[in-house]
Parts: C-alpha cells; sequence; structure tokens
C-alpha cells in the first residue's frame, strides 16, 4: 500500500515518455513502467485501466506540448502556419512517440483544441466542412511524418556516432555515378546532413500550409 500511495499518475506518465525516446513506443508496457518505478502492474492499474490507457495519457502528454498562440488579425493562412508550426514542435523531441499524436487529436483535450483551432482556420479560408475534415487528416499525417523522420541523429544520440553516419552517407552519395545520378551527387552534401533543423522543419510546414492554402483557393474558384 506505501508503494502504491508513492504513485503519481504524472510521473509514470513521464517515465513512460523516457522510455518510449529511449527504446520505442513497443517497450511501453503496463509491466515495464510498473518495473521502472519497483512496483506491481497492478498498482498501475489505479491510474490507468490497462495499456491503451497508458497510451493515451502519453498521447495527451505529448500534444499538450503544442503552446497555440492566441487568434489575431492576421490573414487565416499565417494563423495557421503558427498553430501547425507549435504542433510540430511539440512532437520534434519525441520521434518514437509522435505517432500517437493519431490517438489524441480527438480523444485528448490538447489535441481536440489543435483539432478545432485548424477546422476553423480552414473554414476561414473558405473550405468547406468535408474538405476542411478531410485535408485536416492528410495535414495529421504529414506532421506527424515531419517529425518522425527529422534528418539527422535522434535526440540524445551520441554526437561523434552522429557524424560518422552522415560522413557514410556522404561518401555513400558521392560514390554514384556522376553521370548517371548527377544532381543526387551535386547534393550529396545538403542530403546527407541538414545543416539547419529550424529551417528544415519550418520549410516542411510552410509547403504544407501552401497546399492547405492552395486548395482553399481552388474551392473558393469553383464555388464562384
Amino acid at each position: 500500500m506505501a508503494a502504491q500511495k508513492r504513485l503519481n499518475r504524472e510521473d509514470l506518465v513521464t517515465t513512460a515518455l523516457a522510455v518510449a525516446d529511449a527504446e520505442g513506443l513497443e517497450a511501453v508496457t503496463v509491466r515495464r513502467i510498473a518495473q521502472e518505478h519497483d512496483v506491481t502492474p497492478m498498482a498501475l492499474y489505479r491510474h490507468f485501466p490497462d495499456k491503451d490507457g497508458l497510451l493515451l495519457a502519453l498521447a495527451d502528454r505529448l500534444l499538450s506540448g503544442a503552446a497555440l498562440p492566441e487568434p489575431d488579425d492576421r490573414p487565416w493562412d499565417e494563423q495557421l502556419r503558427d498553430v501547425l508550426g507549435a504542433f510540430v514542435e511539440a512532437l520534434r523531441p519525441h520521434p518514437n512517440a509522435a505517432v500517437l499524436a493519431f490517438r489524441g487529436m480527438v480523444t485528448t483535450d490538447p489535441g481536440l483544441a489543435v483539432t478545432e483551432r485548424a477546422l476553423a482556420l480552414m473554414a476561414e479560408g473558405g473550405l468547406s466542412v468535408e474538405r476542411s475534415a478531410e485535408t485536416a487528416s492528410h495535414t495529421l499525417g504529414s506532421l506527424v511524418a515531419l517529425a518522425i523522420v527529422a534528418p539527422g541523429p535522434p535526440p540524445g544520440a551520441d554526437p561523434e556516432e552522429g557524424d560518422d553516419a552522415v560522413r557514410a552517407k556522404r561518401a555513400t552519395l558521392l560514390a554514384l555515378s556522376p553521370r548517371r545520378y548527377p544532381h543526387i551527387v551535386a547534393a550529396a552534401e545538403p542530403l546527407a546532413a541538414c545543416a539547419d533543423t529550424a529551417v528544415y522543419f519550418g520549410r516542411g510546414v510552410d509547403m504544407i500550409v501552401s497546399g492547405i492554402r492552395d486548395a482553399a483557393r481552388a474551392e473558393s474558384a469553383a464555388a464562384r
């Protein structure tokens, strides 16, 4: 009983996120988190009904990191860019857990907040309810993928190992035939290493917003 009383839901979620970051989402189980806190799995059931409940709590923690900006008077697409940027910033440090965003977008309070704000801005841009919902689904997949396949070594990786991986990739690309793959060889350096991750993520979000803006313009034009 004393061990159970020491358990705190937020501490358990923090442990689950740390395990996911270090070993992958498949390592996050009720049994594993119980072991990390030196208690029996039954002790966790006071806080989570099952593994799905634990993962939902983890999704809530992940999405709660999205610091949504307050609405303002700027064009809808500029505001949407900031909302989507905040969403990606929440996922970036946790690529192993980013897929949980799919689970939490309409089942957690922070996920609902992001979804509602994005749908409202797309409606302001002229997209219909149906097209906004469809676009939101595509956008979610693109943003999660952006966070999961970020360039460079994963967070917490050994810097020396990361440098070795970049050098190996660069060498592989430079070894290709310049006659057959002239553009790849010319771009070997930027393809091997992302010089500025902030620019990388920023451009990724910009491309997504540009696509949404073009879709809104096309729908408005068709309606006219």
